[in-house]
């Protein structure tokens, strides 16, 4: 039986209760993680915490990072998964509804449970189709926040399209997809969008662009059109779970011959070695 972790409590899964008047209910009001185990080690595990803490400090959410880590260790201990993924998310509290904070005294609810998952080893090696679509969510996207509807619809629309993922535009520039960081790159150079308010800074994205950089590969962060994303000689697409995942065609225009590039398989391999 799984363990999972709501509101001070380790819990067997089926025992789980989220109260209705958890603001995470109402409003989708807090912040959540997903981490990555790979063999019994949580990867990147400091780079995720220290984004949990600042995507609550940006919505004014006081989180303890020791309590976090303690809760996630925990975890990962209590249900023995040697590959999965771990989520935990943190609310602002439990209260009557209404729009405005809760009363003083009202503590953050952190929620956690984990699920095995297998590698994507089909899509990293065959590649996925995207297509494009505009870019209508708010402008704090670099807060990992709980609303997800505008990713939830627009992820819809591409596989209802026969697509994996969305890839966003806001006039014509390319920012991120639904769940995961883009790339391009042309001529040697790996482009990607800046880290702003626009995209979600992908704790894979800052691995990759790290492994980039040891292998002397150029890296610009700068925003780029969708044009220049469809005669990019190849694309790829990062996250926790998708790790980097080759791009063989976007609004069904191949990109390049329709394969993983080279540069893609290079970056693939050092993000092998490294987990």
């Amino acid at each position: 039986m799984k363990i999972s972790y709501y509101n001070g409590e380790f819990l067997e899964d089926d025992q789980v209760a989220v109260d209705y008047n958890d603001r995470a209910v109402y409003f989708g009001d807090g912040v959540y993680e997903v981490v990555r185990i790979y063999d019994n080690e949580i990867f990147t595990f400091e780079e995720h915490l220290e984004r949990l803490v600042n995507s609550a400090k940006e919505i004014r959410i006081k989180i303890d990072k020791d309590e976090i880590r303690h809760i996630m260790i925990q975890m990962k201990e209590k249900n023995k998964l040697p590959n999965a993924a771990l989520y935990i998310q943190v609310s602002r509290g439990i209260e009557g509804r209404t729009h405005l904070f809760p009363k003083e005294g009202v503590k953050p609810v952190v929620l956690s449970f984990i699920n095995k998952i297998e590698r994507p080893v089909d899509a990293m090696r065959e590649g996925v189709k995207v297509v494009t679509r505009d870019d209508y969510r708010w402008l704090k996207c670099h807060i990992k926040s709980l609303n997800l509807l505008s990713n939830t619809l627009l992820k819809q629309e591409a596989k209802d399209s026969g697509a994996t993922e969305a890839i966003l535009h806001r006039d014509g520039r390319v920012t991120e997809g639904t769940s995961t960081n883009v790339f391009a790159i042309k001529d040697g150079v790996l482009h990607t969008h800046e880290a702003n308010n626009l995209i979600l800074n992908g704790i894979t994205r800052q691995y990759v662009i790290k492994l980039a950089q040891a292998l002397d590969i150029p890296v610009k962060e700068e925003a780029f059109t969708v044009d220049f994303l469809k005669e990019a000689d190849e694309v790829f697409i990062t996250s926790t779970t998708q790790e980097i995942t080759p791009v063989i065609s976007v609004d069904e225009v191949n990109i390049g011959d329709g394969i993983a590039g080279e540069v893609t398989k290079k970056l693939q391999d050092a993000f092998e070695k490294g987990i």
